[in-house]
């Protein structure tokens, strides 16, 4: 029966793998996110699965491949410089054509850094995924409700288009505790995809997972293929939320923790009788980008908050092509901005 708990990001993003499907862990320990490989310890063996503490974040991603080319519903989960590590790994995936989970709890850096939060894995996140052309669907809550809805989700939607899933989230979800509507936990399918290894092929051609293509031809082949799924993704998967006045004077941009932070400024600066609006992307890549378009056409100024140097800065730029002036509002390094600090510079810029 469904259950309402207080949970931890942590937690969330554990539970959320399992009754999404999740029976296959792969992990090593790294701090905020050291809760979610612990959680699976204890709970995947009750349910017939299987949890492995890896030697490292490289073996981890590594043994998430093995397990994906047999069909398994596998994941994994690291923070920062431990996703670092597994950039190879997430590129042979996304050149074998694989699917699997990985959840970032982003740390400050760059660097070892500190365990305080942070958004400077943006680009790691939608540009990464190691040399190539490939890249994460990756997808960014806000709350723990979504930490756990969107891992979840995240297992069938990395089988559909057969490509790594990461979501971004960062210390402070991670470790934060909020209510949180639980699900019943779902089985992954009994049936194996017919791309996977192991089968059996005594009555068809064998399966072969590959990231090495000789061919030049073939590879670009291989590419196109590749980035007609994330096309069909951007038509299907894209999403985000809106919060705050119809007719915004100015428009703020944030996602994930940030946009917790701007959700409460926007309010403070109505209240003030400066109207704003909130666009949160929740889906990262593929990005929102004519929806920010469109409200930039109707508004005088863009301020996107985030806490990095400025990464998510450069896609709302490309988004919004000079439709409107764009300024940036950023902490680094594990520091936070608060919401007082985000109204007053939303009221300076009208």
């Amino acid at each position: 029966m469904p259950e309402r708990e207080l949970i931890t990001g942590n937690e969330a993003a554990a539970e959320g793998a399992i009754a999404g499907g999740c029976r296959n862990f792969f992990g090593y320990p790294i701090t905020p996110q050291n809760r979610i490989p612990e959680y699976m310890s204890e709970h995947l063996p009750e349910i017939g699965g299987v949890y492995i503490q890896a030697e490292s974040e490289v073996a981890a991603i590594n043994m998430v491949y093995g397990a994906a080319a047999t069909g398994a519903w596998a994941m994994t989960t690291s923070s920062s410089p431990g996703i670092s590590l597994m950039q190879e790994g997430l590129s042979y995936m996304i050149g074998s054509e694989l699917p699997g989970v990985v959840v970032n709890m982003v740390r400050g850096g760059p660097g070892l850094g500190n365990i305080a939060p942070a958004q400077s894995d943006y680009w790691l996140a939608t540009r990464g995924a190691g040399h190539g052309d490939g890249r994460c669907l990756t997808f960014a809550p806000f709350s723990i409700q979504e930490v756990y809805d969107l891992t979840g989700e995240a297992f069938p939607i990395s089988q559909k288009y057969r490509n790594p899933v990461m979501i971004l989230a960062d210390a402070v979800l991670a470790s934060m505790r909020e209510p949180c509507q639980l699900h019943e936990r779902r089985d992954p399918p009994k049936e194996k995809p017919p791309w996977a290894v192991g089968r059996g092929a005594e009555s068809r051609e064998r399966n072969i997972v590959n990231s090495l293509w000789i061919d030049p031809q073939v590879l670009e082949e291989v590419n196109w293929r590749i980035e007609h799924r994330y096309q069909q993704a951007a038509e299907d998967e894209t999403r985000w939320t809106e919060h705050g006045a119809d007719e915004p004077q100015i428009l703020v941009c944030a996602y994930g923790i940030s946009a917790r932070i701007c959700q409460t400024a926007v309010e403070r600066a109505t209240e003030a009788g400066i109207s704003a609006r909130l666009i949160r992307p929740i889906s990262l890549f593929p990005f929102p980008s004519q929806v920010i378009r469109d409200w930039a056409e109707r508004t005088r100024k863009v301020l996107v908050v985030e806490l990095s140097m400025g990464q998510f800065v450069e896609d709302v730029r490309l988004a919004i092509e000079g439709a409107c002036a764009v300024e940036f509002m950023g902490r680094t390094g594990g520091a936070v901005m608060t919401p007082a600090e985000v109204a007053e510079r939303i009221i300076a810029m009208a």
